[in-house]
């Protein structure tokens, strides 16, 4: 009988098989989850600075904004469009003011300094100083093509360099459903030097090239490729410098975060069939340790980043979720047993005297 079936569709269902098999924690809205109204909705990312000031997020309207706790809520703290006005832009969702208002996606702190690194979806690379303000625009082209879709970041705390990815050199946020349906596969993986301010290009023809992290000793990156469908490792050191190698086949992979033990979160959206959102930590070889469905708490809308924080040594961590599809973000209080998996959750909540006093 011939074989219907490609060794990678077989990789996949495996995968999928897998999934279902793990161990789960889902999480219900009255129970486990708490969620936080954003202005102009679209949180993809999350920062925090070194005093653990935060999180700091993007958001639709072109603002980044940060959580000031109960009282304040969030306030602005940077921008990263010099075109960008409040009467135009405050709250807006429309995707054709892009290019006027900036669209900031990926975040991340480079602490020594604590200046914020943006990956604004039309205005390329950005940085902004701990005061915040207007960012100032770094890196528009790499290699003679222009940058038309900035999308995942990470700052190597050692270096100060930064890794991040151009989705396609075709298309751009407002195009997406162009990108898809085209198969295009005209992604990159780029990094920039801040002291030489050299950009170089470490990979081309990717396919939705999207999250990205870096390995706690930088001796390679994971990426994502979104409408490829896998999650690969880019090494940087060692003797194998400059290759590729999968890690990990499965449906649309997001933003990538690693944790601080060393161990990274993926934000997965898989169809089943409608969308099914949920978290996966794995570990640098590609092997899924943990799964959180977050299914119940974002209406089965897709998420962007799962990205967990102050998770070690401390037993309990909050996980913080985004999503581009929705007008809030969530945060879950995990607890941990001992060999680290999820054994329950609580709400991380308030204080009822700060919330009477706002």
């Amino acid at each position: 009988m011939e074989n219907i079936f490609s060794s990678k569709t077989v990789t996949m269902l495996s995968v999928f098989i897998l999934f279902f098999q793990l161990p789960s924690v889902v999480l219900s809205t009255s129970t486990y989850w708490e969620t936080f109204d954003v202005p102009a909705g679209g949180p993809e990312s999350y920062a925090f600075n070194s005093t653990g000031g935060g999180p700091f997020t993007g958001i639709n309207d072109g603002r980044i904004i940060k959580y000031e706790g109960c009282k304040l809520y969030f306030v602005n703290h940077a921008f990263t469009s010099p075109y960008r006005t409040n009467a135009l832009c405050d709250n807006t969702t429309n995707p054709n003011l892009g290019s006027i208002c900036g669209r900031p996606l990926g975040l991340d702190f480079y602490l020594e300094t604590n200046e914020l690194y943006i990956a604004d979806a039309y205005r390329g690379l950005c940085k902004v100083g701990p005061e915040g303000g207007l960012a100032t625009q770094l890196v528009t082209s790499a290699n003679g093509l222009p940058i038309k879709w900035l999308d995942g970041l990470t700052v190597d705390q050692l270096s100060g360099n930064v890794y991040f990815t151009d989705v396609s050199s075709k298309y751009d946020l407002s195009q997406i459903e162009e990108h898809i349906s085209t198969g295009d596969a005209t992604g990159r993986l780029i990094k920039y030097n801040p002291k030489t301010k050299e950009v170089k290009v470490l990979l081309t023809g990717l396919k939705g090239a999207g999250g990205v992290a870096l390995s706690k000793d930088s001796s390679f990156i994971l990426y994502s490729e979104f409408t490829g469908n896998k999650i690969s490792k880019y090494w940087l050191k060692g003797p194998k410098a400059t290759t590729v190698e999968t890690v990990l086949n499965i449906p649309g992979p997001a933003n990538i975060k690693r944790t601080a033990r060393g161990d990274f979160w993926v934000a997965v959206n898989f169809k089943t069939p409608s969308i099914l959102p949920v978290g996966l930590r794995i570990d640098e070889f590609g092997t899924i340790l943990e799964k959180v469905t977050f299914g119940i708490s974002f209406h089965n809308k897709v998420i962007n980043e799962v990205v967990e924080y102050l998770g070690f040594p401390d037993v309990v961590s909050a996980l913080y979720v985004g999503s581009t599809y929705t007008n809030y973000g969530g945060i879950f209080e995990i607890l941990f047993d001992e060999t680290r998996s999820v054994v329950g959750g609580k709400l991380k909540k308030c204080p009822p005297e700060e919330i009477a006093s706002s």
